[in-house]
């Protein structure tokens, strides 16, 4: 083999006693704190995330050189799915103007919400999701899961929403223009609680799409890698998903690499601070 690599035999076995380079030590102990956020992320994160988690851990490096190494070990996170249209707007009730015209960077909490269904496959069915998302800090602030489209579905979405937050202030409240949205019974809680309707334009799922992005996020990085046997399963995975991993830990490039909680409270903080 030295004769082949034309290498002195003494040049080769001083090369094997030679002690590996800091270097090579320095990426062997990155990639191993690499692998751990990816796996601790659902194997959901790039490099852009796993660099700020990684910084925030004290291990600050540079992004490129973190997706070196995730290229060398073959690290890479999951991939994204087609967009599938599912609102049904054929119906006759009032709906309202699109009052939110895609202003989705709202400057306080419980300014702006936007809420929409999403559909889960499992071996008993459709399970169908509904949230309720604060614009502010993309927050899931209300949720609920059932087996049909009924409009109970999004009203206790609502009413999740609105216990939870208690809004004081002129709060504005977007959805597509589906039946459930624009039925009486959803309509009067928005009433009650002096919350202003705003609707997507027909068809344009653009006009909702920071709850379209989320629901894409949820599918990417859980529901397209789990068989749900059944819906309680599927209901207990995805309320972990929501309010262990999303709301508290998931870090948001649009929020500066921040959890929604984090963020959150770092803004309220900042408020309080400027007010005082």
């Amino acid at each position: 083999m030295c004769r082949v690599l034309e290498v002195s035999p003494s040049g080769y076995y001083a090369w094997c006693k030679r002690p590996e380079s800091r270097r090579n030590r320095e990426n062997s102990k990155l990639v191993m704190a690499i692998k751990e956020v990816h796996k601790g992320s659902g194997q959901t994160y790039g490099s852009p995330r796993i660099y700020q988690e990684l910084a925030a851990r004290g291990m600050p490096c540079s992004e490129n050189r973190i997706a070196r190494l995730m290229h060398l070990e073959g690290i890479q996170a999951k991939k994204v799915r087609r967009f599938k249209v599912t609102t049904d707007s054929k119906h006759k009730m009032p709906v309202a103007e699109n009052l939110l015209d895609r202003q989705f960077a709202p400057e306080l909490p419980d300014e702006k919400w936007g809420a929409d269904i999403t559909y889960i496959w499992t071996g008993q069915g459709w399970l169908y999701l509904a949230v309720v998302l604060d614009l502010f800090s993309r927050r899931v602030v209300g949720w609920q899961m059932q087996s049909t489209l009924e409009r109970s579905l999004v009203v206790n979405a609502l009413k999740m929403a609105l216990k939870n937050r208690r809004p004081t202030a002129e709060l504005l409240h977007h959805s597509d223009r589906g039946s459930q949205y624009a039925s009486q019974e959803y309509q009067q809680l928005l009433a009650l609680a002096e919350v202003s309707c705003s609707m997507s334009r027909k068809g344009n799922c653009w006009d909702n799409a920071p709850v379209e992005s989320f629901f894409a996020t949820l599918k990417r990085e859980r529901v397209y890698h789990r068989h749900y046997t059944t819906r309680a399963e599927a209901k207990r995975d995805i309320f972990q998903y929501i309010e262990v991993w999303y709301n508290r830990k998931r870090r948001h490039s649009s929020l500066g690499y921040l959890s929604p909680v984090k963020y959150e409270a770092l803004q309220t903080q900042h408020l309080s601070t400027t007010v005082a």
